[in-house]
């Protein structure tokens, strides 16, 4: 029995409770509504009288200018000189006095002699209002005028005058643009409208030239049900109501003593909204807190331990399980990565020795084309027993085997990153060699040589044979670009200045890829004719050396190469 009736005194606590939370809140939410929107349209009211006064102040600073101005002397004199040199530059030291938007000297026939724009200078306004109701009248005439952008333009004209005669039309544009920027500021939407009910100002620009019904419809409530869940959502108590974006906002209407103008704002509830649910939050996180607490209270400690085990217990197992997945994951990855790693190692030490075995090829070929020449050259010299020459030719294919050794030899330095000593190398000389290793190549294919080389020496430190086998791949290269050509021809330049440079052009096609050029493996040639390491074995060997090899289209077409080395200065070497 105690049971049961502890049971129902507990139920009906709870039950107490929700009853007096459930009104509570409903009581706050219902004077905080009331005291908040009082609040708000208070607020709204004061900005509205604010914008109101700044307006009609604004009008009223801008309505007495051009009756000043309209007496001003030196406007008078202009017009009636018609020396409107200085007109301009005296409109726009009045213009930061009076805060007007432009200001503008127009002559009898409309066109603009001084202004305060200077792109306006020289426009006609024959037609404009502001200009033809100015002369038909004898005050100040306010005009308001819509551009194509949309927006207005307010402007205070005035005739000027000189014995009853008109002679020109002074125009003070008002700034009233700056009260859009202003509004632009805050949430509240403001438009001005005229006697006409035309909205002439306004912080949505797309209203500008429509009525307040007009604009107020170009963004309704999506759709009827929407419109009747704000309607019973808001507390808006007694104020008129509209509909601004699919939102119930509050709208306030002021009158502005100027031309039958006046003022609306629309101030948004969402401020009310925010206040009364922040309270309204507290209120119901307290009471959730004290029905928790009353729970804690009343359950048993041993159930309530017994939950915090199970769960700690459960926590620690899902953690256990997820170490034990991370650890395995962890396992994979470091034999995958071992893996990687080893064939990583593999394909490097393949690519070493391709490359190596495809350098070695390119770099024999030219040796082993000239012994051919040479050799043939003797077989025939020998048949027609001219032995000394052939004995010459037979020299010859000795050097050129000496020199494939040397190649090797160098090759293998490239392939590994190294250089042997150097040495003062002269570069006209190195130049002759390799020009002679290629002459039975320049006389196969026709090939006009020019070469242009100093008196005196050029001297370079480096190794002569590499030095003759980048130069030797420079011609070779040249000698494929202009092959089949009846007008093959290759220019060979050697100068002397803070650098030596070598320069090797020919009259063929070109270039097509200058990114790609010195990369191993580019080639443009047929397959097998070249596999594209002869210009990347020569970059390599020019960097060794401390200079570059460089690589440009010619303006007349073909192909320029420049190898530039630093000159040898024996001065140099002796100090060091």
């Amino acid at each position: 029995m105690r049971h049961r009736k502890r049971v129902w005194v507990t139920r009906f606590a709870v039950a107490l409770l929700l009853l007096v939370a459930v009104a509570i809140v409903w009581g706050t939410k219902v004077w905080l509504t009331s005291r908040f929107i009082e609040t708000t349209q208070n607020r709204a009211e004061v900005r509205l009288a604010l914008y109101s006064g700044q307006l009609l102040s604004e009008l009223r600073r801008n309505a007495i200018v051009p009756q000043l101005l309209a007496r001003d002397p030196s406007l008078i004199g202009a017009l009636n000189s018609q020396d409107f040199s200085r007109s301009s530059q005296r409109l726009i030291s009045f213009v930061d006095e009076i805060g007007a938007a432009s200001l503008m000297l127009l002559d009898r026939d409309g066109r603009t002699v001084a202004a305060t724009a200077r792109e306006r200078l020289g426009s006609t306004h024959r037609n404009s209002n502001y200009f033809v109701e100015a002369l038909r009248s004898n005050g100040t005439v306010f005009t308001k005028t819509l551009r194509p952008t949309g927006a207005f333009v307010f402007a205070y004209s005035r005739r000027i005058e000189e014995g009853g005669v008109p002679i020109g039309v002074i125009v003070v544009e008002a700034d009233l643009g700056k009260f859009e920027s202003a509004w632009a500021g805050i949430t509240d939407a403001v438009i001005v409208t005229d006697s006409e009910g035309q909205i002439i100002l306004a912080t949505e620009p797309k209203w500008r030239g429509l009525s307040e019904d007009a604009a107020l419809e170009r963004q309704p409530a999506t759709t009827a049900i929407e419109r009747a869940l704000q309607a019973t959502a808001e507390w808006t108590g007694d104020v008129n109501d509209v509909y601004l974006r699919g939102e119930a906002v509050m709208r306030l209407s002021g009158r502005i003593p100027f031309r039958g103008w006046n003022i609306v704002t629309y101030t948004n509830y969402s401020s009310v909204r925010e206040k009364v649910n922040g309270v309204l939050a507290l209120e119901i996180m307290a009471f959730a807190i004290a029905l928790a607490l009353g729970f804690y209270f009343l359950s048993r400690k041993n159930a309530t331990r017994v939950m915090l085990v199970q769960r700690e217990s459960a926590e620690l197992r899902a953690l256990n399980l997820r170490l034990q997945r991370e650890i395995a994951e962890r396992e994979r990855v470091q034999e995958t990565l071992a893996v990687t790693e080893q064939s990583l190692a593999q394909s490097s030490k393949l690519a070493a020795l391709g490359e190596m075995s495809a350098a070695v090829s390119h770099e024999l070929n030219q040796p082993l084309a000239a012994m051919k020449t040479y050799l043939a050259g003797a077989r025939l010299l020998l048949s027609r027993n001219r032995a000394e020459e052939a004995l010459a030719s037979i020299q010859r294919i000795d050097d050129l085997i000496e020199r494939m050794g040397a190649i090797t030899k160098q090759l293998k330095s490239y392939a590994r990153k190294g250089s042997d000593q150097l040495q003062p190398v002269d570069m006209k000389e190195a130049l002759s060699s390799a020009l002679s290793m290629m002459e039975p190549q320049l006389r196969q294919g026709r090939v006009r040589l020019e070469k242009a080389v100093p008196e005196n020496p050029v001297v370079v430190m480096g190794d002569r044979v590499r030095i003759e086998q980048v130069m030797i791949n420079l011609v070779r290269n040249a000698l494929d670009a202009v092959g089949g050509r009846t007008d093959a021809r290759v220019d060979v330049l050697l100068s002397a200045g803070e650098t030596a440079t070598l320069t090797v052009r020919d009259n063929g096609h070109g270039i097509e890829d200058l990114d790609e050029l010195f990369e191993p493996f580019y080639t443009t040639k047929q397959p097998g004719e070249g596999v594209g390491l002869g210009l990347a074995i020569s970059s390599g060997i020019v960097t060794d050396l401390g200079g570059r090899l460089t690589a440009r289209n010619a303006e007349g077409g073909g192909a320029v190469f420049e190898m530039q080395l630093p000159i040898y200065l024996e001065d140099i070497e002796a100090a060091e």
